[in-house]
């Protein structure tokens, strides 16, 4: 309450400069939004210490009581504000309306004091798992693209290794590099798309399976069926083989009835 009164005394204009000086000695923050900051600020910068992965924390994060996750997940949200802000300040454009306050200057320099990469570009749950895999591999570990072989502090690394190698062409350069630079992570090659026929005679693979094993081709709509390492969308298949019966080729409608189709 003392605190308080200090505040609103120092707000009105009414605290006695001496009083003023022998506060600021103390560290007093004389608005609560940059005391509720600060503590935010220290929080993190305590969990920091605490972990291996700088600020990439999870939204559930916390700090003894304090919920540092959602505090960075505010202060992202906040940066990206603001560089909504002054884009549309030099495009000569009015930003959309929000009810997000932009992050400051000294605010988001607090941060990067900490941890440079806090607010990166593509999402922060991608950005944990790339520091934890570092710091694993920086620890002497090695590293697995398979699910459940390699998980650290509950994080599934092996399958999020593999989801990115998977999907390494849609990833920007820089986290490209960072998974082939810094990890030395080589991702697989790109499967080869397989041509109609190559796709037909594996549809059809799928339904011999199917049927040997079930004894009929009553496929559940979405249903696939695992062929040599490869899921093939069996049921989706029949239903559109099925619906588009007169343009098949003689070979699907044939081998298809001698497995029992049900064509209507």
């Amino acid at each position: 309450m003392w605190i308080a009164d200090l505040r609103r005394y120092y707000h009105e204009g009414t605290l006695d400069p001496e009083r003023i000086e022998q506060a600021e000695k103390l560290g007093m923050i004389w608005s609560e939004f940059d005391a509720a900051f600060e503590e935010g600020l220290a929080a993190a910068a305590a969990w920091a210490a605490d972990h291996h992965i700088g600020l990439a924390a999870p939204t559930d994060a916390m700090h003894a009581d304090y919920p540092v996750g959602k505090f960075l997940s505010n202060q992202r949200a906040a940066a990206r504000r603001a560089d909504v802000l002054t884009h549309h300040q030099a495009e000569g454009t009015t930003a959309p309306d929000s009810s997000t306050t932009p992050l400051t200057d000294r605010r988001r320099q607090a941060l990067d004091d900490i941890d440079p990469g806090w607010c990166p570009p593509w999402p922060i749950d991608w950005q944990r798992h790339f520091r934890l895999a570092w710091h694993h591999r920086q620890s002497g570990g090695t590293l697995s693209a398979k699910a459940g072989e390699l998980v650290v502090d509950g994080a599934d690394i092996g399958k999020w290794l593999a989801a990115q190698s998977r999907a390494f062409s849609k990833l920007t350069v820089t986290q490209q590099w960072m998974l082939t630079g810094m990890l030395g992570f080589t991702p697989a090659p790109a499967p080869r798309k397989l041509s109609r026929a190559e796709q037909r005679e594996l549809n059809l693979a799928a339904a011999r399976q199917f049927h040997a094993r079930e004894g009929h081709l009553d496929v559940p709509r979405n249903h696939r069926e695992p062929v040599n390492g490869t899921g093939v969308g069996l049921g989706a298949w029949i239903n559109n083989v099925r619906a588009r019966q007169a343009s098949q080729p003689d070979e699907v409608k044939d081998t298809l009835t001698a497995l029992g189709m049900r064509w209507a």
